[in-house]
């Protein structure tokens, strides 16, 4: 039998950029497992949209899905937004299996990423006791979602960082900047922005704007295709489509 078809859902945007960025991660993950299907669907924005790709699917014969949310934290979309378009293919497509795969974060994979951009945009392991890291995430309205990036922070500082503080460029505080400031005001010397987001768009965008108004030393780059990332989406592929307590050789 051939695997269940792996179907990418990311957000989509008005940029072209994050598009272009969700295709390059999911050419990745096609490269890392040849022979799997990849395939990609957006909730707004972008086509093609999440129920046109399923109808494809099932149209071609597919038997079974495995629907992966492309977000770093359990908000709004992957809480409600998701399960109620793949409700309803559900409903209009009973003949295919659609199986929903948990968010990408937390991940030691995506903390990786994270490293690699720094190291990209200039941070050198010994920069890290005199330098704050800002983790800047989109935000969001969820508790359980701004518990998540705080939580990451906390962990983050045990790598090396003099000090680690989280923002997000939307819907909570602080913003950007304003963290940028803080660890100006309790004396870092160098500060670095992080952007823990996958894709370019208005959020990052906006990231971006307030590391640079605040004079951060270093911003990093979106997490983007990074091989890290691309492996993460396969590692939830498999503990989705594996039943508890099985084995992929079961």
């Amino acid at each position: 039998m051939a695997p269940p078809v792996l179907l990418v859902i990311a957000h989509g945007s008005r940029d072209p950029r994050h598009a272009a960025t969700v295709h390059a991660l999911t050419g990745r993950v096609r490269a890392q497992r040849p022979g799997l299907r990849v395939e990609t669907a957006f909730l707004e924005f972008n086509a093609p949209s999440v129920p046109r790709v399923l109808e494809r699917l099932a149209a071609e014969g597919a038997a079974e899905v495995v629907a992966l949310p492309l977000l770093l934290t359990r908000a709004f979309h992957a809480k409600t937004d998701i399960p109620s378009v793949l409700r309803e293919a559900r409903a209009r497509l009973p003949r295919l299996h659609i199986r929903q795969g948990d968010v990408l974060g937390p991940s030691p994979l995506l903390n990786a990423t994270l490293g690699r951009r720094l190291r990209e945009a200039g941070v050198r392991p010994g920069d890290l006791p005199r330098t704050g890291l800002v983790l800047a995430s989109a935000g969001s309205s969820d508790p359980e979602a701004i518990a998540v990036i705080a939580e990451i922070a906390r962990e983050l500082r045990h790598t090396g960082w003099c000090a680690v503080r989280p923002a997000f460029a939307s819907a909570s505080l602080p913003r950007t900047e304003d963290a940028v400031r803080a660890l100006r005001a309790a004396g870092v010397e160098r500060v670095a922005v992080a952007p823990y987001v996958i894709a370019p768009g208005r959020l990052p965008d906006r990231i971006a704007a307030g590391a640079e108004a605040a004079g951060a030393d270093v911003l990093a780059d979106v997490l983007g295709p990074a091989p890290e990332l691309a492996r993460l989406l396969l590692d939830r592929y498999d503990e989705a489509r594996v039943p508890v307590g099985a084995s992929l050789s079961a």
